[in-house]
Protein backbone atom coordinates (compact mmCIF):
# COMPACT_ATOMS: atom_id res chain seq x y z
CA UNK A 1 0.00 0.00 0.00
CA UNK A 2 1.13 3.52 -0.76
CA UNK A 3 1.74 5.75 2.26
CA UNK A 4 -0.73 8.59 2.75
CA UNK A 5 0.73 11.90 3.95
CA UNK A 6 -0.82 13.83 6.80
CA UNK A 7 0.58 17.22 5.71
CA UNK A 8 -0.06 19.10 2.50
CA UNK A 9 2.33 18.79 -0.45
CA UNK A 10 2.94 22.55 -0.23
CA UNK A 11 4.11 22.30 3.37
CA UNK A 12 6.28 19.25 2.71
CA UNK A 13 7.97 20.86 -0.29
CA UNK A 14 8.45 24.17 1.55
CA UNK A 15 10.05 22.31 4.47
CA UNK A 16 12.44 20.52 2.11
CA UNK A 17 13.44 23.81 0.46
CA UNK A 18 14.07 25.39 3.87
CA UNK A 19 16.01 22.37 5.11
CA UNK A 20 18.15 22.23 1.98
CA UNK A 21 19.22 25.82 2.60
CA UNK A 22 20.12 25.13 6.24
CA UNK A 23 21.27 21.56 6.66
CA UNK A 24 24.98 20.76 6.84
CA UNK A 25 24.13 17.39 5.26
CA UNK A 26 22.69 19.22 2.28
CA UNK A 27 25.65 21.61 2.19
CA UNK A 28 23.53 24.41 3.57
CA UNK A 29 24.42 27.09 6.10
CA UNK A 30 26.25 24.81 8.51
CA UNK A 31 26.36 25.19 12.31
CA UNK A 32 23.45 27.39 13.33
CA UNK A 33 23.60 26.89 17.08
CA UNK A 34 20.33 24.95 17.25
CA UNK A 35 18.81 21.99 15.43
CA UNK A 36 17.96 22.61 11.80
CA UNK A 37 14.51 21.07 12.38
CA UNK A 38 13.65 23.88 14.84
CA UNK A 39 14.68 26.53 12.33
CA UNK A 40 12.77 24.80 9.53
CA UNK A 41 9.65 24.84 11.72
CA UNK A 42 10.01 28.62 11.85
CA UNK A 43 10.93 29.47 8.26
CA UNK A 44 9.14 26.95 6.03
CA UNK A 45 6.09 29.23 5.56
CA UNK A 46 8.38 31.68 3.73
CA UNK A 47 9.01 29.01 1.10
CA UNK A 48 5.40 28.31 0.17
CA UNK A 49 5.58 30.42 -3.01
CA UNK A 50 8.47 28.26 -4.26
CA UNK A 51 6.62 25.10 -3.26
CA UNK A 52 3.54 26.23 -5.18
CA UNK A 53 5.69 27.01 -8.22
CA UNK A 54 7.05 23.45 -8.12
CA UNK A 55 3.57 21.94 -7.89
CA UNK A 56 2.30 24.15 -10.71
CA UNK A 57 5.14 22.85 -12.87
CA UNK A 58 3.93 19.29 -12.31
CA UNK A 59 0.44 19.99 -13.67
CA UNK A 60 1.50 18.83 -17.14
CA UNK A 61 2.83 15.26 -16.99
CA UNK A 62 5.33 13.83 -19.43
CA UNK A 63 4.53 10.75 -21.49
CA UNK A 64 6.61 8.62 -19.10
CA UNK A 65 4.56 9.92 -16.19
CA UNK A 66 1.29 9.17 -17.97
CA UNK A 67 2.45 5.66 -18.86
CA UNK A 68 3.54 5.02 -15.27
CA UNK A 69 0.18 6.24 -13.98
CA UNK A 70 -1.74 4.03 -16.38
CA UNK A 71 0.34 1.02 -15.39
CA UNK A 72 -0.24 1.66 -11.68
CA UNK A 73 -3.89 0.61 -11.76
CA UNK A 74 -6.96 2.29 -10.29
CA UNK A 75 -5.76 3.31 -6.81
CA UNK A 76 -5.26 7.11 -7.00
CA UNK A 77 -2.47 7.01 -4.39
CA UNK A 78 -0.56 4.41 -6.41
CA UNK A 79 -1.14 6.34 -9.64
CA UNK A 80 0.19 9.54 -8.05
CA UNK A 81 3.19 7.77 -6.56
CA UNK A 82 4.01 6.05 -9.85
CA UNK A 83 3.78 9.30 -11.78
CA UNK A 84 6.02 11.16 -9.32
CA UNK A 85 8.54 8.29 -9.36
CA UNK A 86 8.56 8.48 -13.17
CA UNK A 87 9.24 12.23 -12.96
CA UNK A 88 12.13 11.60 -10.57
CA UNK A 89 13.52 8.95 -12.91
CA UNK A 90 13.55 11.52 -15.72
CA UNK A 91 15.99 13.75 -13.83
CA UNK A 92 19.08 14.41 -15.90
CA UNK A 93 22.25 12.74 -14.70
CA UNK A 94 24.40 15.24 -12.87
CA UNK A 95 28.02 15.51 -13.87
CA UNK A 96 30.40 14.48 -11.09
Amino acid sequence: MTSIASTSPVERIARVIAAEMLSPNAEGAGDLGRPVSEIVDTIWPRETDRALAILRTLREPTMRMIEAGQAAGDDPARVWSAMVQAAIAEAPALAD
